[in-house]
């Protein structure tokens, strides 16, 4: 039976991608979604709650309550309250690591460094919304100008035997170099895993780092080389959630869950 089974549903609509979390009243995940964001977020929300209830075998009226987070958050219809980002990735991350730490998540369009006490409060957060250099749009476009699926970059950078520098941090500028590189006969794992370098670089430049980190975010689901690269840097470990791309819409859910 799925109609007494309540479920909290947390959205977060990104620039690039929505994802949805369903939580029962345990806050365990029973189901989730990802798409492509797309220009119409209900839509695209929609079909990702869909999807996420046919994974958990329940139903739309098992569905207690709806928080919205993230850029397109207050597009959408139908929902019990929105929450910031920043709100909802501590709180996610919180979840699955609930003591002091200092979050590095990177998305689509903007880069997010959140602390985190032993309560979970807040102490202070960094945004880099400027440039998309050092995000996902970075990656996608330096994939697509190096003619290689998103998808084969994180096994491309494994294969590396040579470390490249590369130093522009503007994505157009980047792009020149990495041509030069190319003509200059480097290797393409050898320029992909510069490229991985660079983002790290241009997070590593927004603040001080000390204690426990977690990494989260849409770029260190789909390239966990880039964390592991960041841990040989740092020489300590790195936390990462088991679904990292789902932080801010598990956080939503869990303020769902608190009504």
């Amino acid at each position: 039976m799925t109609g007494n089974k309540s479920i909290y549903v947390g959205i977060d609509v990104g620039s690039a991608q929505t994802k949805v979390a369903l939580l029962n009243k345990n806050k365990e995940l029973v189901g989730f979604a990802v798409k492509r964001t797309g220009t119409d977020f209900n839509l695209t929300a929609n079909e990702c709650i869909d999807s996420a209830l046919t994974m958990s075998d329940l139903l739309p009226n098992n569905i207690k309550r709806t928080v919205s987070t993230g850029y397109g958050r207050n597009n959408l219809t139908n929902i019990s309250d929105t929450k910031t980002e920043i709100g909802c990735h501590a709180k996610g991350a919180f979840h699955s690591f609930p003591h002091a730490i200092t979050i590095i998540d990177i998305g689509g369009q903007d880069n997010k460094i959140i602390k985190i006490d032993n309560n979970g409060r807040r102490i202070n957060f960094k945004m880099n919304r400027k440039c998309a250099a050092g995000t996902g749009a970075f990656l996608e476009d330096m994939s697509n100008r190096l003619d290689i699926p998103l998808s084969e970059m994180d096994k491309l950078a494994r294969q590396s035997t040579k470390n490249i520098t590369l130093g522009s941090y503007c994505t157009v500028f980047t792009a020149t170099e990495v041509l030069e590189k190319i003509r200059e006969g480097k290797k393409v794992p050898d320029i992909i895993k510069g490229l991985f370098y660079s983002v790290i670089k241009r997070v590593l430049e927004m603040d001080q780092f000390t204690g426990r980190l977690v990494m989260t975010g849409g770029v260190v689901h789909h390239n966990p080389f880039i964390v592991e690269m960041l841990k040989d840097i740092r020489g300590s470990e790195i936390l990462l959630p088991k679904h990292p791309q789902l932080t801010g819409a598990i956080g939503a859910a869990l303020y769902a869950e608190e009504g």
